[in-house]
C-alpha cells in the first residue's frame, strides 16, 4: 500500500505529465502547410554588371558599400571576394549577384518579391522548387512599398493561396518560407507581434511586425497564416548585429496586391495625397489643443495649392478620423490616404480651436518627388521678447514668398530662458504661438507676454523648411 508521500508524488507526476501533453497539443502543426505551400515559393538571383572604373589598375576592387564599416570587417569582405576575371584587352569585368525569395501568385507565372531584391538588375533568374531556372521579365516596381512584380513563362505553375492581412490578430501564429543565405525553402515560425507599424523610411506601408526568424535571403518571401494563406511579404528586419534579433517586418498582402494589380494594369502605382506635413500629438500638445487624450495627426504645414489647402484644412487642425476610420497615431493618416484613389472624396473629422468640424477633401495624386521649401536668410526689423528669451526679426517679403508664408518671425538670437531649454535655434521661423498666428514681431511680443503659466503652450516652428509643433510650460 502506497504511503501518503508516495501517493502525493504520483499525483504530482500525473498532473505535470498532463500539462506537458496539453502544451504539446496546443502547438500548431506546420508539416501539411509546408508541403502544400513550398512548391510556389521560389529563389530569386540577379546579375548586375559593375562598371569597369570600379576596378583599379592593379586589379583590386573598391567596395563603396563597405566604406563605412570598421577596418576588420572591410578586410574580411575584401579578403573573401572572388578573383576578377580578366577581360580581353587587359581590362577587368565584374558581375554582382544578389539573392532573395519570391512566390508565384498566378498559374501563368506572375511572381511577387521585394523591389530591393531585384533593384538595378540586368538579369533576373527565378529557380523553382524542382530546381529548374527561368529568366524573369520585370513587369514593374514600386520603391515606396518595396514591391516588385515579375513574370516567368509557364503554364499550370504552382501558386500560393492569398489571404486577408487585415484579418490577422496580434499573437497569431505565422510562418515564413524563403532562402536565407541561399538555403532554399527554409521554414521559420513565430507570432504576429504588432500590426500597422510605421518605419522611418516607409510612410505608406502599415507593416506587420513578427518574431519570425528572417535573415538575408528571406526578403521577398511569403508570410503564411495557419490556413496556408499568404498574408504578407517578408521585407525588413531591425538589427544591430546584421542578423536576426526578433523584429521582422512584412508588407501586408492587401497593400502588395493593390500594388501588383496597378503594376500589371498601368506599369506604375498611383497613391492618394493630402498635401500636409503632420506630426504626432503627445500629451502636452493634446492639452494645448483642448483634446481629452493624445490622438490624431496634427497639421504642422499645409502645402499651397494642394488638396488639403483646397479642402479648407488649416495649420493647427488635428485630424481625428478619415472616412470614419480613427487616426490613433499620426502615421495612420498616410497609410489611409495612400490607399485612396486620386480624385476620390474623403471626409475628415478635425478639431480646430477646440471645436469639432467635418471637412470634405478631394484627394490628389502623390507627386513623384517632394519639393523642398526655400531656406531663410536676410535682414529684418529686430524685436525682442525677454519672456521667452529670444530675439526675433520679421521676415522679408522675399522670405515670405519663398516659404509660402503670410507672416512669421525668424529667431536671430537665443538667450538664456525657455527658448534655449526647448531647443530653439537662430534661423528657426515661428508662425504660431499659443494657437495664434504670428504675422509680425509686434504680435509675437504681445502674445508671448500673455502666455499662461503652468499650462502646456504650443508653438509652430519651421526649421530648414520643415514645420512642426513643439510645446513648453512657463513656470511661475
Amino acid at each position: 500500500m502506497l504511503s501518503l508521500k508516495q501517493a502525493f508524488s504520483a499525483l504530482l507526476a500525473v498532473l505535470l505529465l498532463g500539462q506537458v501533453v496539453t502544451a504539446q497539443a496546443d502547438l500548431p502543426e506546420f508539416t501539411e502547410l509546408v508541403e502544400q505551400a513550398s512548391p510556389a515559393v521560389v529563389n530569386i538571383s540577379t546579375r548586375q554588371k559593375i562598371p569597369e572604373r570600379v576596378a583599379t589598375a592593379d586589379g583590386q576592387m573598391t567596395i563603396p558599400d563597405l566604406e563605412g564599416l570598421p577596418p576588420m570587417f572591410r578586410e574580411f569582405f575584401e579578403r573573401n571576394m572572388p578573383q576578377v576575371p580578366r577581360a580581353p584587352g587587359g581590362g577587368r569585368q565584374r558581375e554582382a549577384q544578389s539573392l532573395g525569395s519570391g512566390f508565384i501568385i498566378s498559374a501563368d507565372g506572375y511572381v511577387l518579391t521585394n523591389n530591393h531584391v531585384i533593384a538595378d538588375a540586368d538579369e533576373i533568374i527565378v529557380r523553382l522548387s524542382d530546381r529548374s531556372e527561368l529568366e524573369a521579365k520585370l513587369v514593374g516596381t514600386d520603391p515606396r512599398s518595396d514591391v516588385a512584380l515579375l513574370k516567368i513563362e509557364g503554364k499550370d505553375l504552382p501558386t500560393v493561396k492569398l489571404g486577408k492581412s487585415e484579418d490577422l490578430k496580434v499573437g497569431e501564429w505565422v510562418l515564413a518560407i524563403g532562402s536565407p543565405f541561399g538555403f532554399d525553402h527554409s521554414v521559420t515560425a513565430g507570432i504576429v507581434s504588432a500590426k500597422g507599424r510605421s518605419l522611418p523610411s516607409e510612410s505608406y506601408v502599415p507593416f506587420i511586425q513578427t518574431d519570425v526568424a528572417i535573415n538575408p535571403g528571406n526578403s521577398g518571401g511569403p508570410l503564411f497564416n495557419l490556413a496556408g494563406e499568404v498574408v504578407g511579404i517578408n521585407s525588413q528586419i531591425f538589427t544591430r548585429s546584421g542578423g536576426f534579433m526578433g523584429l521582422s517586418f512584412a508588407i501586408p498582402m492587401s497593400v502588395a496586391m493593390d500594388v501588383a494589380d496597378q503594376l500589371k494594369a498601368n506599369g506604375k502605382v498611383s497613391r492618394g495625397w493630402l498635401g500636409v506635413v503632420i506630426q504626432e500629438v503627445n500629451k502636452d500638445l493634446a492639452e494645448s489643443f483642448g483634446l481629452d487624450k493624445p490622438a490624431g495627426a496634427l497639421v504642422a504645414q499645409v502645402l499651397e495649392g494642394g488638396p488639403a489647402a483646397k479642402g479648407g484644412l488649416q495649420v493647427g487642425d488635428v485630424i481625428l478620423s478619415l472616412n470614419g476610420k480613427p487616426i490613433i497615431m499620426s502615421a495612420d493618416l498616410p497609410h489611409l490616404v495612400g490607399r485612396l484613389a486620386p480624385g476620390s472624396k474623403a471626409e475628415l473629422d478635425v478639431v480646430r480651436e477646440g471645436a469639432r468640424k467635418k471637412l470634405q477633401v478631394a484627394i490628389g495624386a502623390l507627386p513623384e518627388e517632394g519639393e523642398e521649401l526655400a531656406s531663410i536668410d536676410g535682414p529684418g526689423v529686430e524685436r525682442s521678447s525677454n519672456r521667452l528669451g529670444v530675439k526675433v526679426v520679421e521676415l522679408t517679403a522675399e522670405q515670405k514668398k519663398g516659404l509660402d508664408l503670410k507672416g512669421g518671425v525668424v529667431i536671430k538670437e537665443v538667450l538664456d530662458g525657455p527658448a534655449a531649454m526647448i531647443g530653439l535655434r537662430p534661423g528657426d521661423v515661428i508662425t504660431h504661438l499659443n494657437n495664434q498666428a504670428i504675422d509680425t514681431a509686434k504680435t509675437f511680443t504681445q502674445v508671448a507676454q500673455e502666455l499662461p503659466r503652468n499650462r502646456s503652450v504650443s508653438m509652430r516652428v519651421l526649421r530648414q523648411g520643415r514645420a512642426s509643433f513643439i510645446t513648453f510650460k512657463l513656470a511661475e
